[in-house]
């Protein structure tokens, strides 16, 4: 499991996607607003890798519990 594993359970509900991304890419909107470029970048980054992984990439059997593997 890496550091930034966004392919758990935990993620599986499309709620919980949606608000994690839409997070991080609101909360990068809000440093753009107050100007601190280095924060955009890094939360916009954050937010577009969210979007990738669970709107474009997503693939349900990804997201299964180990336990449900056996």
């Amino acid at each position: 499991m890496s550091f930034f594993d966004l392919r758990t359970p935990f993620f599986r509900p499309l709620w919980v996607r949606i608000l994690v991304t839409a997070l991080a890419l609101g909360w990068a909107g809000v440093e753009l607003v107050t100007g601190s470029v280095f924060w955009t970048i890094l939360f916009g980054a954050v937010g577009l890798y969210c979007f990738y992984e669970f709107f474009i990439a997503f693939d349900p059997e990804n997201f299964r519990a180990e336990e449900e593997e056996e």
